[in-house]
């Protein structure tokens, strides 16, 4: 079998929750749009973004692998990717591509006319933006001068300072490739040069936490500064008033300097999670970018009474891998990601700009906020493992209740305020050790039931807080071992919970006493997933199969079989017709919970953590192993015909298919997959499935239906009144019978064409029909003659067959043609009805004419062999389905 390629039922649409790498930000005027724009790598994408509003403006093409380094001039973006350089326009225009390089490029430079790029084998080379080509190469020994970092001092003509690990700095012309001047240093490696607002003077970041600013005139020492919140990153200078240098460190702090009294300014501590990549201070505004490896990035502005800067505007988005995705809401517009950061973003499928954060979980959310902890805060808590929502009472209180790692202390999250809530549920009882392993919120919103690994299950109230009862007689023990899922039916009349100890018990949601009934299961129990409007119950078990179970009647309706490792989530459609699942063998299934089949599988690159269908059916959110984006899915039976048929997981060759990316594939190549995996017949026309089959004519039932009885129709709408009759055409102008008025003016033009009265050469009773019906010979004359029936009205029709007989002005001969014409019509299997309709209308209103006639016997004979061999093929074709629905019925 050949490699398949694309999965039958899902198609990967885009990713979300990429904002930022390590890579520094690029910062740059568009005088036209008189704003500043922003591009941050994403990986093999960048991002660009408006500061006015800070939203995504556009998505750049995709590189062959990650962005290494990036920089802008005012015309282009510039970006690295293994060993090639691409320029870019309007964020998302390819104009030039310059190749070189034999390895990695980690340092470009943008330089008037030219770019400078070095490579990881430290050597430099000069490309001439518009020509592609290089105008200078200069490679340089590791071991003497590693280069780590380029700039271009303001009035230095043609002139760049390289800085390198050695901790010496080189000034190059590089229009004569000379070496001008070579710096000493300070026995360091230099992390970042930049140019200050003062001439010949240059700040000088190293490896020993030192900042020097240095005057490359003279070669001196201008001023120096020990950075003590860990190695200096990105470094910037603000020039609005008192001259203000900004540094960003590795532990994420931003530092201000005051050049003027040198000292430090202000601090921002924890101003990122991780390591400042980029830092620029605009021109001519109190204005500050940044941004991190924690996936975010930050505008600030200058406007604190102590001079420092405030948060003004951010994009962020999961710092690690989500744990846990869930949609929320009716819309399936949002979805809820916990992240393992320890905090929770809702995700817009429609708009980044409606992404929010809000907040990571803490013991004590007052006293982080207030104290402005970082990521090594004591009171934050460990990563969120599950959550549960219910969106009826979202405005009046907390909606959203979470489960944290290793912990027996469950909290409560306001969607609406976007906020952790107020309240952390811990139940009554518990010993160390004791964690949370499970919960529920009830469809009402009203209450969260928590299981435990002791076995216990606790009920708490959303709006209070407060405990509102044990599972459990007089142990307060729902389960002998830990419990492995709660859930809860539609109108909360029910409770059901699963355990380790393979029961699944079933509780009268009022009385928490006993069990009404409790169900012994042949596996031990992993998670749940419940339906709760078709009261379907998925248990997902630890030998990988999942079985489900209708908790109306308490039975086993469905088990599946077909995971090779620890099954990861599941989740209903929003019709709970699939049953989608995840495992750690990297494929995610789809099986079909009426037939109980698998009726999809692909690989991924990565196993998949969590998913969940969206609410409206249309696409499919999927988490993965090491990545910190949430990936769609868009169901294809959306918009396409798909034809379902069951697989069998060991003998077929299961699709491997790509996590979807920023940037839409080539339509034809989908195009391509679609037909290729989802195996559609290819579309066949009316006239090539007539070889095989008999088809209707899809005309209306008034055309042919009631022609042997349009006698009684016309007595039925016979108007009460008299009806006026309308000004008739003039008697010179031959009219053909149809639906519309039409004159038969084509042979009288051909013969009379000098002549200003159209006058018939003969006065032949045929009718139009009628005369096109004898001049016809072959069957694609046949097929016309039938094309003109089919534009006539039923009255027409039956005057028109009325008509042919001799003594009504027609001929043998023209009736002997018509009886062909049927022959003809049943032998090629289209238009079946039509022609047993006219055949019904034909012997009717000719049949002594027929009888007397020898030739019109003769043909009919011819007719009704024709015709019986059709109703032979249409009753066999019947039978053989309506057996068919007889066997499915009986499944």
């Amino acid at each position: 079998m050949s490699e398949k390629t694309s999965s039958r039922i899902f198609s990967g649409s885009r990713v979300l929750g990429y904002v930022s790498t390590h890579v520094p930000c690029v910062a740059r005027y568009i005088q036209r749009r008189g704003e500043t724009i922003l591009c941050t790598s994403v990986g093999k994408w960048f991002h660009t973004y408006g500061c006015n509003k800070f939203r995504l403006l556009s998505v750049s093409g995709e590189h062959p692998g990650p962005i290494t380094c990036m920089v802008g001039d005012k015309y282009h973006v510039y970006t690295a990717s293994e060993n090639n350089i691409y320029a870019w326009r309007r964020g998302c225009e390819l104009t030039h591509v310059y190749r070189g390089h034999n390895a990695s490029i980690k340092l470009m430079y943008p330089f008037g006319p030219h770019l400078i790029s070095i490579d990881e084998e430290n050597i430099l080379k000069v490309f001439d933006i518009k020509e592609e080509t290089v105008v200078l190469e200069i490679p340089y020994e590791k071991k003497v001068f590693d280069i780590t970092t380029i700039c271009h001092p303001p009035t230095y003509l043609n002139k760049v300072l390289l800085g390198s690990k050695q901790g010496r700095l080189q000034l190059w012309n590089l229009n004569t490739s000379k070496l001008v001047y070579t710096f000493n240093g300070w026995n360091s490696c230099v992390k970042i040069t930049e140019p200050a607002p003062a001439i010949d003077v240059v700040a000088i970041a190293l490896a020993n936490n030192k900042i020097v600013l240095h005057n490359l005139r003279y070669d001196q020492l201008v001023m120096e500064f020990t950075h003590d919140w860990g190695k200096v990153t990105s470094l910037s200078f603000q020039i609005n008033g008192t001259p203000i240098m900004v540094t960003g460190s590795s532990a994420g702090h931003i530092v201000t300097w005051n050049l003027e009294e040198k000292r430090v300014h202000t601090q921002m501590e924890s101003a990122h999670n991780a390591s400042v990549a980029g830092l620029h201070c605009m021109l001519s505004e109190p204005l500050m970018v940044t941004n991190s490896e924690d996936n975010s990035l930050k505008l600030w502005i200058f406007d604190m009474p102590d001079g420092g800067a405030r948060l003004l505007r951010k994009r962020d988005g999961p710092a690690l891998p989500p744990n846990y995705v869930t949609y929320c809401g009716l819309t399936g517009d949002n979805l809820l990601v916990a992240g393992r950061d320890s905090s929770l973003y809702i995700m817009n499928t429609i708009s980044e700009t409606f992404n929010k954060n809000l907040g990571r979980a803490s013991r004590n959310r007052k006293a982080s906020k207030k104290k402005k902890r970082s990521q090594y805060d004591p009171l934050i808590m460990p990563p969120v493992t599950r959550l549960s929502l219910c969106m009826q009472r979202d405005k009046q209180w907390d909606s959203v209740a979470a489960i944290h790692r290793n912990l027996h202390w469950v909290t409560t999250w306001s969607y609406h305020k976007m906020k952790m809530g107020q309240h952390i549920l811990k139940a009554p009882g518990l010993i160390k050790g004791d964690v949370a392993t499970c919960l529920t919120v009830t469809n009402c919103g009203n209450f969260v039931i928590i299981g435990y690994s002791n076995g216990q299950v606790h009920r708490f109230n959303m709006q209070s807080g407060i405990h509102r009862g044990t599972f459990g007689n007089e142990k307060k023990i729902a389960h002998k071992s830990a419990v492995r899922g709660v859930e809860t039916d539609l109108c909360n009349q029910k409770a059901i919970t699963a355990g380790a100890d393979n029961k699944l018990k079933f509780w009268y949601f009022k009385n928490l006493t006993a069990p009404y009934s409790v169900m012994r299961l042949e596996e031990s129990v992993s998670m749940t997933k419940c339906h709760r409007e078709s009261a379907l119950l998925a248990l997902a078990n630890e030998d990988f199969s999942i079985t489900i179970v209708d908790i109306d009647t308490v039975n086993i309706v469905r088990k599946f079989e077909g995971h090779a490792g620890k099954i990861n989530d599941i989740d209903f459609d929003h019709q709970s017709r699939w049953l989608i699942s995840s495992s750690m063998d990297s494929t995610i299934c789809t099986w079909d919970i009426p037939s109980g089949e698998l009726v999809d599988i692909f690989v991924t690159e990565r196993p998949c953590t969590s998913l969940s269908m969206s609410p409206t059916g249309d696409y499919l959110a999927t988490t993965h192993v090491g990545d910190i984006g949430v990936f769609l899915w868009a169901n294809k039976l959306l918009y396409e015909k798909i034809f379902l048929k069951p697989i069998d997981r060991y003998s077929v060759d299961i699709p491997k298919l790509a996590l979807p990316t920023l940037t839409p594939k080539d339509p034809c190549q989908n195009e391509t997959e679609i037909i290729e995996v989802c195996e559609e017949p290819e579309y066949k026309s009316p006239i090539q499935i007539s070889e095989e089959l008999i088809t209707l004519s899809n005309q209306p039932t008034s055309r042919w239906l009631n022609l042997l009885n349009l006698d009684i129709v016309k007595k039925r709408n016979k108007p009460k009144t008299p009806l006026t009759i309308p000004k008739s055409a003039p008697f010179f102008l031959p009219t053909i019978p149809s639906l519309e008025l039409e004159f038969d003016v084509e042979k009288d033009k051909e013969h009379n064409s000098n002549s200003k009265l159209l006058i018939p050469e003969s006065l032949s009773t045929l009718s139009a029909f009628a005369k096109k019906l004898v001049s016809s010979d072959s069957n694609e004359d046949f097929s016309k003659c039938v094309e003109i029936l089919k534009s006539l009205s039923s009255s027409a029709i039956e005057v028109e067959i009325n008509s042919m007989a001799p003594d009504m002005g027609g001929s043998i001969d023209v009736m002997v043609k018509f009886l062909q014409m049927l022959e003809t019509t049943l032998n090629s299997n289209r238009d079946f009805e039509l022609a047993q309709s006219y055949l019904s209308l034909f012997l009717k209103s000719h049949t002594k004419v027929i009888s007397e006639e020898k030739e019109l016997r003769d043909s009919l004979i011819s007719v009704e062999e024709a015709a019986t061999e059709s109703w032979s093929k249409l009753q066999t074709q019947l039978m053989y389905n309506i057996c068919i629905v007889k066997a499915l019925k009986d499944m």
